[in-house]
């Protein structure tokens, strides 16, 4: 289960009256004004690029910047538009015309649930910030991942793999298991197709977007599987697998289900544990179809002539797990995996059962029964522009207005992780990656840190006549415990580079 890992979340945004304010605009004063409040200029702490490379695809070749969409061209910085460095070891910015929060590296799917839980204050202490300025319109933020009139923003999972792993290996056993993952951790959607032409709702946000089953883009002919190898860490030893197909979840249970499952199912590739091929003969159009079935009944064909559910699926993959756990040793997280495993089989089972017995713990699940409870009051179409209403006031980041905070204040989820931790991790990063060096060197010499980036920090030293990078290309490197003393006894930052540097040979 312990793996580098993390999730990016675009949220949608809005100005309530306004459907032609601009949202590039809109998300750089979101963005701002959260750095504006912690002493945090955005054209300062700003991210670096300098070793980014977007079009460099994990099937063996380069993408032509000629060729490549404007929207893969991600190592281009843009000046007019915000993009900073928290304190978190996060990365909050513009990202085609939306802010996104990305997490700063954890270890464990707990983590990774904390810390994405803590960019949903961060989003929404921005909102707050800019509706108390005067002049300024209101801004609403939302955690889903579309606007029900044909565009779709992602909620993406890294996780770090060793690069010896083949490639045609990783896209042969997660193809099946992202087509079927949404049973789980779907977070639910009213209207079929790309644009809800169609009445009706469906468990995933984003199935309808897909077009491809592997692939480099990203926001056109979406794949189920992204190629782009871009590790962020040492190229030789590992590939970072870049996730786009997952929904924006807001129940920890669904959220932890997502990252825990798939770091498992890495695990079984990476050591060669899965031997069988339950790859599916229309990929895509098995996504949609166990995505417009709420009823779980749906069948998709295997390529070996079988018939099975999402869940029929979900299940093969839990097993194998199970196998793959008891006859290996050493697991260095042992409860988290446990963990894991108990709450995969419990959703599995209940879903099988009595899928709304499985409201307090999945997205998609808890959204169908408020939606019908509302359509059964009213007598409402699932067409029926309240309806469509209601689906985004679900994803509201406001307490006051959002409904997933209506139903948490209620006790109607399960809770895996305390509000403290959640404010905690706001402010401070994870203690044992790289991001605690990133993050706490933005705390406490934030003046001299010019940019940084998953992989280093750059820093401009009084004295020095060239600016200093520092790099962190070993992502279990620079912890609290190896550098955290240090950061906190050095006066400015040419202390801190002395001592990162070591004594002097004699």
């Amino acid at each position: 289960m312990r793996r580098i890992m993390g999730i990016e979340t675009e949220y949608g945004i809005s100005v309530p009256g306004d459907p032609m304010a601009n949202p590039m605009l809109l998300s750089g004063q979101v963005v701002s004004v959260y750095a504006a409040a912690l002493g945090i200029r955005s054209n300062q702490t700003s991210w670096d690029y300098a070793f980014e490379d977007p079009l460099h695809d994990a099937r063996g070749w380069h993408l032509s910047r000629s060729d490549a969409d404007a929207s893969h061209l991600t190592d281009v910085e843009d000046p007019t538009l915000a993009n900073v460095v928290l304190p978190n070891g996060a990365r909050y910015y513009v990202d085609h015309a939306h802010p996104e929060y990305s997490s700063p590296e954890v270890t464990t799917p707990r983590d990774a649930v904390i810390w994405d839980r803590a960019g949903e204050t961060v989003a929404l202490e921005s909102v707050r910030l800019l509706a108390e300025r005067p002049g300024e319109r209101p801004v609403n933020l939302y955690k889903n991942n579309t606007d029900g009139k044909g565009q779709s923003y992602g909620t993406h999972e890294n996780y770090l793999m060793p690069r010896r792993t083949a490639f045609p290996d990783i896209v042969r056993h997660l193809i099946p298991f992202f087509v079927t993952r949404q049973v789980i951790c779907g977070a639910g959607r009213v209207g079929l197709g790309v644009d809800s032409r169609v009445a009706g709702y469906q468990i995933s946000q984003r199935a309808d977007f897909f077009e491809a089953e592997v692939g480099l883009e990203t926001t056109l002919k979406r794949p189920i599987i992204n190629t782009r190898d871009e590790p962020h860490a040492v190229a030789d030893l590992y590939r970072r697998l870049h996730v786009i197909i997952g929904d924006a979840n807001q129940f920890d249970v669904a959220s932890l289900l997502k990252l825990g499952t798939t770091s498992l199912v890495l695990g079984m590739i990476e050591t060669g544990h899965l031997t069988q091929d339950w790859s599916m003969r229309r990929p895509v159009q098995a996504l949609q179809t166990i995505s417009h079935d709420p009823g779980l009944k749906a069948t998709v064909e295997l390529l070996d002539g079988r018939h099975v559910t999402g869940l029929d699926v979900q299940w093969m993959y839990h097993d194998a797990a199970r196998a793959w756990l008891d006859r290996r040793g050493n697991d260095p997280v042992p409860g988290a995996t446990e963990q894991v495993m108990t709450l995969w089989a419990e959703a599995l089972t209940r879903l099988g059962t009595d899928v709304m017995s499985c409201a307090r713990d999945i997205d998609w699940v808890a959204k169908l029964q408020l939606l019908e409870s509302y359509r059964s009051r009213d007598r409402l179409d699932w067409d029926d522009h309240r309806i469509a209403a209601i689906d985004l006031q679900w994803a509201d980041v406001r307490p006051e207005k959002g409904l997933v905070h209506r139903l948490r204040d209620r006790g109607r989820t399960r809770e895996l992780v305390a509000p403290e931790e959640i404010r905690a991790a706001r402010d401070t990063p994870p203690e044992d990656t790289r991001a605690w060096f990133r993050g706490r060197c933005v705390s406490r010499f934030s003046p001299a840190v010019v940019s940084a980036s998953w992989d280093s920090v750059v820093f401009e030293v009084p004295g020095r006549s060239s600016l200093q990078r520092v790099p962190i290309l070993e992502p279990e490197r620079g912890t609290r415990e190896q550098v955290g003393i240090l950061i906190d006894e050095s006066a400015d930052v040419s202390t801190l580079l002395t001592g990162l540097a070591g004594p002097a040979e004699s």
